[in-house]
């Protein structure tokens, strides 16, 4: 596995090696020895989720104000642009977001540590997306940044992809100012 650092400290893109041949491919999604070797983090999962939305689902940008939650994300299927934005008073990179896309086909993983706040927008017709969470959900502690604050100024690829206007959860589309949260 291959940790490629961000814009943020502690986050990093991995790509996991890939073995493949005319009949498909095989691939260790998650191994806590070779995670650790390749991060310097040994995160202790709890948690696993799934959730499949459409073309233009924009969920995010998440956060706990108690219990945060370390998140190691992927998509089986699909296409989604991934973004973690580091909300950790007195982090040498407070206030700057990371971005990947993370598709079915480039088997790429995020690791977003707790401590900063995560989201996705899907970029194909439909996908598939897997995380590991370090903590339980705790709903009455979760918060939500607004997906467009211009504070944080997220390039999403919407148009790129043809998106005029994401598709928001009203959670989503309460969500506060960067600015209200920190």
């Amino acid at each position: 596995m291959q940790a490629i650092p961000t814009a943020i400290e502690g986050v990093f893109i991995l790509e996991p090696k890939l073995f493949g041949d005319s009949r498909g491919f095989f691939m260790e999604s998650y191994n806590r020895r070779v995670f650790a070797a390749a991060t310097g983090v040994d995160p202790e999962f709890v948690q696993d989720n799934q959730s499949r939305s459409r073309k233009g689902v924009l969920r995010g940008l998440h956060y706990q104000i108690e219990q945060p939650q370390g998140k190691l994300v992927r998509v089986t299927q699909g296409a989604v642009f991934d973004v973690a934005v580091d909300i950790r008073k007195g982090s040498p990179t407070f206030g700057r977001w990371a971005g990947v896309e993370l598709t079915g086909d480039n088997h790429r993983q995020f690791w977003v540590p707790a401590g900063l706040a995560h989201g996705f927008v899907v970029l194909s017709d439909t996908a598939d997306f897997l995380y590991k969470t370090t903590d339980y959900y705790a709903p009455q502690h979760e918060r939500c940044i607004a997906w467009n604050d211009p504070a944080i100024g997220i390039e999403w690829p919407l148009a790129a992809h043809g998106i005029t206007e994401p598709i928001l959860s009203d959670k989503d589309r309460a969500g506060q100012s960067f600015s209200a949260v920190v």
